[in-house]
């Protein structure tokens, strides 16, 4: 049985939707985040140094790291999430997962933790809302007419992927981007997307 650490609102969502889109087995332990710092509480620091989540538990070994969690995770139990090793479309495949936590994360945290600044942080927005754009409008030219990343189904990179999706209602950008923003409802209405919501917690 898979052991997933789970924080609250936290990119720990989406290895639990991956865990119920493949109907693994899974105990979920969960931790919620100070209601004044918005911080992981300090139980996490005794699971991983780095006391964040998500951090998963397969076969007494910790694995930390959304992406490297969903590659392993597909790899073992979901292989038809992945396309076949050697083709183009795999190439593809570890492009978005690196960019997923990579070049995506990096202007939606900025645009987070400088928002916290109020007017000290104001001429810094201009140029992460130009990135933002960037890299949303990167993500809206690659989504395929069957509405997914990669492959005509859905995929590790669509689970990746649904994290930067989901924070275009946030800023007030679905408009701007209506294909990731389809994108997002449609993996939020997903049968085990709303079952891992309630797994959570948050449902």
């Amino acid at each position: 049985m898979i052991k997933l650490h789970h924080l609250n609102q936290s990119r720990s969502q989406r290895v639990l939707w991956l865990l119920e889109e493949l109907d693994l087995p899974y105990e979920v332990i969960r931790y919620q985040r100070d209601k004044t710092t918005h911080l992981a509480p300090p139980e996490l620091r005794a699971i991983h140094p780095l006391g964040k989540s998500p951090v998963v538990e397969i076969e007494g070994q910790k694995i930390t790291e959304s992406g490297a969690i969903v590659e392993i995770i597909c790899a073992r139990y979901g292989p038809h999430m992945m396309p076949e090793q050697g083709t183009e479309a795999y190439i593809r495949h570890l492009e978005l997962m690196h960019f997923a936590e990579g070049s995506m994360m990096t202007p939606l945290l900025l645009n987070l933790y400088v928002g916290l600044l109020g007017e000290a942080g104001a001429p810094l927005h201009p140029r992460i809302e130009q990135e933002l754009t960037n890299h949303f409008s990167y993500m809206e030219s690659l989504l395929r007419p069957s509405g997914h990343f990669v492959l005509d189904e859905l995929s590790a990179v669509d689970i990746m992927l649904s994290f930067p999706a989901g924070a275009l209602a946030r800023l007030d950008q679905e408009k701007e981007f209506p294909n990731v923003a389809s994108f997002s409802k449609a993996m939020r209405a997903r049968p085990a997307y709303q079952r891992a919501l309630i797994a959570g917690g948050e449902g």
